[in-house]
């Protein structure tokens, strides 16, 4: 990785001696005076991520620029300048322009969620630090820093800016936030050979917003800002513009198509009525009405309640959804790009296996469990009937500075808590031993020693890097605990075998010595007894193996992506039941192009040592083989990820703000397992939005048709001349009311069985498709047809010689075909309760919201009949009681045309499905 320094000096800092890095930078061990620093800092700028936030009031306006909402606006010009002119559509005006504000106030909310993952990245910067200037330490804020300057640090301290490490004492450093390694890192000062070094493999660098968790450090600043890793990555997240989600993109589409449609079957419809010799007004009536009758004023509100509906159901689950489209976006994801860290993990070091004595043994339970146990191939073993490996635990359970409270809470290193851990589950105490002397951990010498009295006798244990411990060591154990001289081979393959399985191995060994031996010095470390090998890794979580397997079945992909060595994350993913045949690193990554990685992420599943671009590139090139892709995060360094997938997932618990502001959606619980119970709902929710694009639209196409045919009939049945099946006040009321009360209620089905049975559905499938098109034509032609025969059927009598002669008659037959039309609407929205299945094989009573719908509705419709105030708003009257059955009976035909449909549709497949059996066999 290249740092540039912003005046111009262009240095592969990791590549150069600490001497060499001053002297680029021109500084020395006493730091800048305060002259060089204030020059410094007018040419480099502060130690401040630098983005510019976009107006609030810009933000707004750029919601109203898509398809609906420019033809909403427009309508609603329309219809207000109608009202003027006496059209009375002034309900339809004021509904248009609510729904059209409720969307951009959504689309503005969610907007600016880029820009507080940015400020969440600002409030990690360090607010002050020490730093050696005129050769003496001073304490200034950190956004005053400049390349050059030497800053100082202590364990717990958080670095201030990108530097080069110069001086270390015992440093290890936690990048867990950038990195996603869970164990510090031991930093040193060593030369790095090779190029394009990710931020994991620089061992002699330090990164902003990282932080000491022991030890000392003196270091060179190298750069600030918008030039540290976390300035980058601030730049990145803001240069990821949030993605449309595949609904998005479908609805755009489908809106699109939708608007040019009707608009061209409006003018069609004016033209026509002009060419057929009616008047002007009469034929720009009727293009308007059609227009408020074919357009889905509500869809918009209607995708909105149920995105809603499936993010509370996702919130149940754990998973809280920050943007709606999301709640839909995980039912059609086929891949899933997982973190390892906490995510898949425990993010727990656990000790899994030991060896003593020739002797192998497996650690059960994970994290902070301590009831786990000891087998040896299969069977249980308690340490106390086995001497040998009751001495190695407590070597590792004395020798450790972590703490276990009575609670089961651990503080310490991680290592050394995992140590503590094992001991825990053997019922060691450490009132059991009292401390005299430590030598604590040194990343040189790569061991701790501590001397302890144990009921009166004097041990040392050591624990460190096996070939360290090895050397130290002249005898071991028998499996009885008898000390004999040490071979040390079969130590050496134990931890070979170890390594294969990417545990993090330790050795272990302990020395009686004098009773009043009161001293800890190097020289005493010889001629002790090795005890053994413990090795630990951040264990899978067993609830992720599962939903690994569900994702599987469910024709989803995981991937592997972590910023952890290769070998670890190979090892979890092979026990995760991730194919894990080959691992590509980011080394590998940073050497092939993007079409060569388009086709590397067909066959890779695991990608180890990567850099927050990398994450990003990966989610971009599954985006261009068409995969819809969820990524999962919770560090600083998943942040431009989360916003370049489909859908961002972030850690509640363990995540960072920038990662969860950065998301789509937050996991509560941090667990992998919750995304799959998420997919379910987002199916669910998929097959809702179906249902009730499904309803909708055709319905609205019925009404149109009953424009489009009053047009075209009215030569030829004068009823039709003089006014239309339904008064576009009618035509709004049943699409609200049809909106809340029978689409709404759609989305309360139950949850229907094998959703996770199924692939993922196809990212560039359409919503308008032959099923589609055939349900609109089929519906809208069952619905519009008894509204046309009541309002003709009760009405003509009102029409002599072309004259009208009871214009009461024609307002009574009107609200006939008001009523005939919501019968034939009831018909169709039982069956439309499935896409698929018929309505005769699921109970009318499953959903109650749909039957207290439709109890609503009616309620709702007899209100001028009760308040007759209220008639002359909807241009209804009462009509006489016999002409009921005749409207009741306009339940069948739309019931009838969908069931028949269904019928067929189920044929056909059964017939294809058994010439494909049939042709197999053969």
């Amino acid at each position: 990785m290249c740092f540039v320094y912003p005046g111009g000096l262009s240095v592969l800092w990791y590549q150069l001696a600490p001497e060499g890095v001053m002297s680029a930078l021109g500084t020395n061990e006493q730091g800048l005076s305060s002259n060089e620093a204030t020059t410094r800092q007018a040419t480099a700028g502060e130690n401040v991520i630098s983005v510019r936030k976009t107006p609030a009031w810009l933000r707004f306006l750029k919601q109203f620029k898509d398809p609906m909402s420019v033809i909403l606006l427009a309508t609603a010009i329309v219809t207000g300048m109608l009202t003027v002119f006496g059209a009375h559509l002034l309900p339809d005006t004021l509904v248009i322009l609510s729904v059209v504000v409720l969307n951009a106030c959504v689309g503005y909310y969610l907007e600016g969620k880029a820009e507080n993952a940015i400020e969440a990245l600002k409030s990690m910067m360090v607010p002050e630090c020490m730093v050696r200037r005129d050769g003496g330490l001073l304490r200034i804020p950190s956004k005053d820093l400049v390349p050059g300057d030497i800053v100082e640090l202590e364990g717990g301290d958080k670095i201030p800016a990108d530097v080069r490490f110069i001086r270390l004492h015992n440093a290890q450093v936690d990048e867990s936030s950038l990195t996603g390694e869970s164990v510090p890192v031991t930093k040193n000062t060593d030369l790095i050979e090779g190029e394009n070094v990710v931020p994991g493999d620089q061992k002699n660098m330090g990164f902003s917003g990282t932080y000491l968790t022991q030890g000392t450090a003196k270091a060179v600043v190298v750069e600030i800002g918008d030039n540290t890793v976390f300035g980058q990555i601030a730049g990145m997240v803001k240069a990821s513009a949030a993605h449309a989600t595949p609904l998005q993109r479908k609805l755009g589409r489908f809106i699109k198509t939708l608007i040019i449609a009707i608009m061209s079957i409006g003018a069609v419809n004016f033209v026509s009525g002009i060419m057929l010799g009616y008047a002007i007004s009469y034929s720009l009536l009727g293009a308007i009405s059609l227009i408020v009758a074919a357009i889905p004023e509500m869809l918009p509100a209607l995708v909105t309640a149920v995105l809603a509906k499936s993010s509370n159901a996702m919130a149940k689950q754990n998973a809280i959804v920050s943007n709606l489209p999301a709640a839909e976006t995980l039912g059609a994801t086929s891949v899933i790009c997982s973190d390892k860290t906490g995510t898949l993990t425990e993010n727990r070091m656990t000790v899994t296996n030991a060896f003593t004595a020739g002797q192998g043994f497996e650690v059960s339970g994970v994290g902070y469990d301590v009831t786990g146990h000891f087998s040896r191939d299969g069977a249980r073993t308690d340490p106390d009937t086995n001497p040998s490996l009751r001495r190695l635990l407590e070597v590792g359970f004395f020798c450790n500075n972590a703490h276990l409270s009575d609670e089961g809470k651990s503080i310490g290193d991680p290592t050394e808590i995992a140590l503590m851990i094992a001991g825990a589950k053997a019922h060691l105490n450490k009132d059991q031993v009292r401390r005299i002397e430590e030598i604590p951990f040194d990343s040189a010498t790569k061991y701790m020693a501590v001397l302890a009295d144990c009921n009166g006798e004097r041990y040392i244990f050591v624990k460190g890097a096996p070939e360290i411990v090895l050397e130290m060591c002249s005898r071991t154990t028998d499996p009885q605990g008898n000390e004999q001289p040490l071979q040390s081979d079969e130590y050496v393959e134990a931890a070979k075998g170890f390594a294969r399985q990417a545990l993090r191995t330790l050795g272990f060994a302990f020395k009686r010595v004098a009773p009043d031996h009161a001293d800890l010095l190097h020289q005493d470390l010889h001629d002790l007894s090795f005890a053994g090998l413990q090795g630990m890794i951040d264990p899978p979580k067993d609830s992720a193996i599962q939903a690994v397997a569900n994702c599987k079945s469910a024709g989803i992909r995981t991937v592997m992506v972590t910023g952890d060595h290769p070998l670890t994350a190979q090892a979890v993913a092979k026990q995760l039941g991730i194919p894990a045949h080959r691992v590509l690193s980011g080394t590998e990554l940073n050497e092939i192009d993007q079409r060569a990685l388009q086709q590397e992420v067909e066959e890779v599943s695991v990608f180890a040592r990567v850099a927050p671009e990398h994450k990003q590139q990966i989610a971009e090139a599954l985006q261009a083989n068409g995969h819809v892709v969820a990524m999962t995060g919770d560090g600083v360094n998943d942040a431009p990820a989360l916003k370049q997938a489909d859908i961002g997932v972030a850690m509640g618990r363990e995540g960072t703000e920038v990662a969860r502001q950065a998301a789509d959606m937050v996991l509560a619980d941090d667990n992998f397992a919750t995304i799959v119970t998420a997919v379910e709902e987002g199916r669910h929710a998929w097959r809702n939005l179906q249902k009730a694009i499904l309803y909708t639209l055709p319905t609205n196409a019925a009404q149109a048709l009953l424009i489009m045919g009053a047009i075209l009939m009215a030569a030829f049945v004068p009823i039709f001349g003089e006014r239309f099946v339904l008064e576009p006040i009618q035509i709004l009321w049943i699409n609200l009311l049809d909106s809340l009360l029978l689409t709404l209620p759609l989305m309360m089905e139950p949850k229907e069985r094998g959703l996770l049975s199924q692939p993922p559905r196809d990212a560039k499938a359409n919503i308008i498709d032959l099923l589609f098109i055939q349900r609109v034509i089929l519906i809208g032609t069952a619905i519009s047809i008894p509204g046309f025969l009541v309002y003709h059927y009760f009405g003509s009598p009102a029409i002599v010689d072309g004259q009208v002669v009871d214009p009461l008659l024609l307002t009574q037959a009107q609200t006939a075909a008001f009523w005939a039309i919501l019968f034939a609407h009831f018909g169709y929205v039982f069956s439309a309760r499935s896409i698929h299945r018929s309505v005769f094989t699921f109970s009318p009573f499953s959903n109650r919201w749909l039957l207290a719908g439709v109890v609503a509705s009616i309620s709702i419709r007899l209100i001028p009949t009760f308040v007759p105030a209220t008639s002359s708003w909807f241009k209804t009257e009462d009509f006489p009681i016999e002409w009921w059955p005749l409207i009741l009976a306009c339940f069948l035909p739309s019931l009838i045309a969908i069931e028949g449909d269904k019928y067929l549709r189920q044929k056909r497949s059964y017939n294809t499905a058994a010439i494909a059996s049939a042709e197999q066999k053969a």
